[in-house]
């Protein structure tokens, strides 16, 4: 099987990468196009994925939507050289477009519910839209939804083994804490309207988690503050989830990270005015504390943290959840090496998934 990827965000390596592996080892070619946000040819580079190249969106809302077009025409034009029997991306408008101008069936995984733009661009042209079941939106006929977090293509311990070393690479003993912080640019097409942390606030809370005793670690889309340059985080982008892992708190923007950090036990509290089915679920499940806005946000954070053994306890749930959860990277396997027969089958019978647990 031929099979063209759309990559547009660093997450979406880490969606794919296992997948990729496992479908090359079962003999299937890989075609993949990737837009340069952030480190995203930094990562596809370390796992020694081969890609080519897209421009990137420019900024502002009516940019990225002349742009719309534009890619569209590069990624038809990539396709026909390349001649997949699929195409499958993560809020894929691109692969769709290509999918129905081509009559080549088109696959698109989306968690993002708050992504109207990316839904209104897609829902109509994808083949079949796979999501998670505690995605809010309904897409009807051509959506598959499977038990599990995006997350899990790649945090699922049959799959990743958390690098106990970076402490060491960290700076930070075994027996101190540490804090990992997450700033993002807002500048997605589903940021719009939203606002970040104010600086005022990013300083009280360094200086709260300093005098809780905490390491403070900072990770940042754009450019750190001079009061704030010496916290920022200095190790390699794929040791990133080892670190959500090992820390004791993540507090940040971030909703990708703040749910990597949940799935991986670690207590995470997300500020951020989204909202999505995957941030619902895992706040009813214990593991994610989740506020739209910063007020009181300390004294919110505070009376958390003063648990006994938040840790250990936060680890037991992250336990209890992925019993109810499946490997999504070994069902979507199954699924695109089945494609379309997959499909009925899912919907006769959508607890087949559970051989996949």
């Amino acid at each position: 099987m031929r099979i063209l990827i759309d990559i547009g965000h660093p997450a979406h390596v880490h969606y794919f990468r296992n997948f990729i592996k496992i479908m090359e080892e079962k003999g299937h070619q890989f075609f993949i196009i990737a837009k340069n946000r952030n480190i995203t040819y930094e990562l596809l580079n370390y796992y020694k994925i081969p890609f080519i190249k897209r421009k990137d969106y420019p900024s502002s809302l009516i940019g990225k939507l002349v742009n719309i077009p534009l890619t569209d025409l590069y990624v038809i034009k990539q396709t026909r050289r390349f001649k997949p029997d699929i195409l499958l991306g993560f809020s894929g408008t691109h692969i769709a477009h290509a999918g129905s101008v081509l009559r080549i069936p088109s696959i698109v995984i989306d968690d993002t519910d708050h992504a109207t733009l990316a839904h209104l661009s897609y829902k109509s042209f994808a083949s079949c839209i796979l999501t998670p079941y505690s995605f809010l939106k309904d897409f009807g006929e051509k959506q598959i939804r499977f038990k599990g977090f995006t997350d899990l293509f790649y945090l699922h311990p049959q799959l990743f083994k958390p690098d106990t070393s970076v402490r060491k690479m960290l700076g930070v003993s075994s027996e101190e804490s540490f804090a990992v912080l997450r700033f993002i640019s807002w500048n997605a097409s589903h940021d719009v309207g939203q606002n970040g942390i104010t600086e005022e606030c990013k300083i009280k809370l360094v200086e709260y988690l300093k005098e809780k005793k905490y390491k403070v670690f900072i990770s940042s889309e754009g450019n750190i503050s001079k009061e704030l340059l010496q916290y920022q985080i200095k190790i390699p982008s794929e040791h990133i989830h080892s670190v959500l892992s090992e820390a004791d708190l993540y507090i940040g923007e971030s909703g990708t990270m703040a749910t990597e950090a949940a799935v991986l036990g670690t207590p995470s509290f997300l500020l951020n005015g989204l909202d999505a089915g995957v941030f619902q679920e895992l706040v009813k499940s214990g593991l994610l504390y989740h506020y739209k806005n910063t007020f009181g946000i300390i004294d919110n954070i505070d009376s958390v943290i003063k648990q006994s053994y938040l840790k250990e306890i936060h680890t037991a749930k992250r336990n209890d959840l992925l019993k109810e959860n499946i490997n999504v990277t070994s069902f979507l396997v199954w699924f695109i090496e089945n494609y379309p027969d997959s499909v009925q089958i899912m919907k006769a019978n959508p607890d087949c998934q559970n051989r996949f647990k």
